[in-house]
């Protein structure tokens, strides 16, 4: 038994339950418990008048940082929109050209279905193209200030662009 108890014991620790009738004497009982460390923490913050956090309003918006937000936010809207459609194809009774036939129905006006096209088309050009933006990144080249928001602004123009010359192919 001294064995078996030594090979799954390390100091400090024990994989054995009390209940098991088997005590560790290596078991180092916690000193704090992680609310009293809490209450530690915010008594002395508290006590040093320090505020809670930095609120986003001492922060100078920039444009890296809007387009760090922007393409975090064009992802999850990608993949949920994606994961969406996936679902309602799976569950939806009928075939995609009877919703095809089903939109066209709705007679919308063409600069409608322009901005619908849009909304689509954009998030995935600036996805795509900020995503090389980071794979450069990745590969230790375009860190300087200047570099960043030359290529900041050359992803949004690139984004822009492409957004329109994929509406107008559809």
């Amino acid at each position: 038994m001294a064995l078996l108890l030594r090979t799954f014991t390390r100091q400090g620790t024990c994989l054995f339950r009390p209940q098991f009738g088997i005590l560790c004497r290596h078991a180092v009982p916690m000193g704090t418990t992680a609310n009293e460390e809490m209450n530690t923490f915010w008594a002395k913050n508290n006590k040093l008048n320090r505020p809670m956090s930095p609120h986003l309003t001492i922060y100078k918006w920039s444009m890296p940082m809007m387009m760090s937000i922007t393409h975090r936010g064009t992802g999850v809207g990608l993949s949920g929109g994606i994961s969406a459609f996936a679902l309602l194809a799976l569950v939806l009774p009928g075939n995609y050209p009877y919703y095809l036939d089903l939109i066209h129905s709705l007679s919308v006006g063409p600069a409608l279905l322009s901005l619908a096209k849009f909304g689509i088309a954009f998030p995935v050009s600036y996805h795509t193209l900020n995503g090389i933006r980071h794979l450069f990144w990745d590969s230790g080249k375009g860190f300087k200030i200047p570099e960043v928001y030359r290529s900041g602004y050359v992803v949004i123009v690139l984004s822009i662009l492409t957004s329109i010359a994929a509406i107008g192919y559809m």
